[in-house]
C-alpha cells in the first residue's frame, strides 16, 4: 500500500534529465517514480510541476553556539579567532547556553528549509564539558524523525593547549559521539603533527571520524592539508576524513590547488565549505573536475561568533555559488550538489537520494530549473522525512 503519492513533480538528480513524474512512498521509501503511477494512496498530493530535490545536508554548523528564537544579543566577539573564542566561553553562562531551547528552534527552522541532516560540532573544554553534548542530543530527539543530526566533539579552545581536553574528547567518542573534531593544528595549537596524531590515533580506537576545522591560509595551511591526506592514507580511512572551511584551498595559486584536490580525491578526505563572511570558498568546480568530495554548511547560526543566517541551506548554497562566481546552470547545479549529494557522501548517509529504494527525504520547490531555485530561494512548498510531510509552504508541521 501505498501512503504517501507526489504528483507531477520534476525529480532532480544528478546528470539525470529532470523530467515530469510521480512519486511514490511506502515505509518511509520510494517505492516508484515514473510517470502517471497507477497508484492510489491516502494523502496524494499535486506538485504541479514543481522540482523535486533530495533532503538538504547542512555538513557544519554549532548547534549548541545557537541563540536563535532568543533575546537580541549584540555581537562582541571582535575580529580574531582567538577573540571569539574566548567571548563565546566566557558568555556561556550568562546567556545560558548551550539551550537545547534553542538548538531545538534551529533545528525547526532548518526542517521547515528542507533540511534532512545536519553535522554538528559541539564545543568541548573543562568549562563546559560534555554539557554542549547533552544539549543538542536533547533537542535532536525533540525533533526526532523530523531531521537527523550527528554530532563532532569539538574542542574550540584548543586540544593540546589545554588540559583536560584529550580525556574529555575520549569521554565524548565513549559516550556515543561518532566524529572528533580539531583546530587549526598549527595556527592554534602550534603542533600540527601532535595534534593530527591525537586525532588520528582516537578515531582509529573509537571507529569514529574526524573534521579538522582549518582557517589557516596559504602554504600554511596547504602544508597541513597533506599532512591530513598522508595520515588518512597511512591509517586507511578513506571516506572518514573532512577538512572544514579550507581557507587556504580558495586562495592558492590554480595549479597548486588542483595538486591538492587531486590528492584529496586519491585519499578519499572531502572538504566542507561555509562562505564565511570575506574567507575564501573551496574552488567547487576544480573539486567536482578531479572527484575530490565537497560539502556545505551554514556554520555559526546567531551566536556569539555572528549575528547572521537563519539556517537555509538552499541560501547558504546560493552563496556558495556567488562567492565562487559560478554563473552557468551546470556550474550553478554543481553547489547544489554538493549542498545535497557531497553532505550525504561526507556524512556516509545511505539510501540517499531520488531513486527507488531511497529513504524519502526531499523537498519540492516551484522553479523552471535547479539552477533558478538556487538563485531565487524560493519557499519550501513541500518538505518530506521518512515518508511524513513535516512542513509546508515554508511552516513546520507539529
Amino acid at each position: 500500500m501505498t501512503d504517501l503519492l507526489l504528483r507531477n513533480g520534476r525529480p532532480w538528480t544528478p546528470g539525470l534529465p529532470l523530467d515530469l513524474a510521480d512519486i511514490a512512498i511506502t515505509d518511509g521509501r520510494i517505492a516508484a517514480v515514473g510517470p502517471d503511477l497507477d497508484l492510489e494512496a491516502p494523502q496524494v498530493i499535486d506538485l504541479e510541476g514543481a522540482i523535486v530535490l533530495p533532503g538538504l545536508v547542512d555538513a557544519h554548523c554549532h548547534l549548541d553556539k545557537t541563540m536563535f528564537g532568543g533575546p537580541w544579543t549584540p555581537n562582541t566577539g571582535g575580529r580574531t579567532l582567538e577573540g571569539r573564542i574566548r567571548n563565546g566561553e566566557g558568555r556561556r553562562a550568562e546567556l545560558g547556553i548551550p539551550s537545547a531551547d534553542y538548538a531545538a528552534n534551529l533545528l525547526r527552522a532548518m526542517v521547515a528549509a528542507g533540511t534532512s541532516f545536519v553535522r554538528s560540532h559541539i564545543d568541548i573544554d573543562p568549562e563546559v564539558g560534555l554539557g554542549g553534548v547533552a544539549a543538542v542530543r536533547e533537542a535532536a530527539a525533540r525533533l526526532a524523525g523530523r531531521v537527523d543530526v550527528e554530532l563532532v566533539a569539538f574542542p574550540q579552545g584548543g586540544l593540546l593547549t589545554r588540559p583536560g581536553v584529550p580525556a574529555l574528547l575520549e569521554a565524548a567518542l565513549a559516550d556515543g559521539v561518532g566524529t572528533v573534531g580539531g583546530l587549526d593544528p598549527a595556527g592554534f595549537d602550534r603542533d600540527p603533527a601532535g595534534q593530527l596524531d591525537l586525532l588520528f590515533d582516537l578515531a582509529e580506537r573509537h571507529g569514529a571520524k574526524i573534521d579538522v576545522h582549518l582557517h589557516d591560509q596559504g602554504l600554511l595551511g596547504a602544508w597541513e592539508y597533506e599532512l591530513i591526506i598522508e595520515r588518512t592514507k597511512a591509517l586507511g580511512m578513506a571516506g572518514r576524513v573532512a577538512i572544514s572551511h579550507a581557507y587556504a584551498m580558495g586562495g592558492l595559486e590554480p595549479d597548486h590547488q588542483r595538486r591538492i584536490a587531486e590528492a584529496l580525491a586519491d585519499a578519499g578526505v572531502a572538504m566542507i565549505t561555509c562562505a564565511v563572511g570575506g574567507a575564501p570558498v573551496v574552488p567547487v568546480r576544480l573539486m567536482a573536475e578531479t572527484g575530490a568530495r565537497l560539502a556545505i554548511g551554514n556554520d555559526g547560526i546567531r551566536d556569539l561568533w555572528t549575528p547572521y543566517g537563519d539556517g537555509d541551506m538552499l541560501r547558504r548554497i546560493n552563496q556558495v555559488s556567488f562567492r565562487d562566481r559560478l554563473m552557468s546552470d551546470p556550474e550553478i547545479e554543481l553547489a547544489l550538489a554538493a549542498g545535497t549529494h557531497g553532505g550525504a557522501a561526507v556524512l556516509g548517509l545511505d539510501g540517499y537520494g531520488l531513486a527507488v529504494g531511497c529513504n524519502a527525504d526531499l523537498f519540492a520547490v516551484t522553479a523552471s530549473a535547479p539552477a533558478e531555485a538556487v538563485v531565487s530561494v524560493p519557499p519550501r512548498r513541500l518538505v518530506v522525512k521518512r515518508g511524513a510531510v513535516v512542513a509546508h509552504d515554508g511552516v513546520f508541521t507539529d
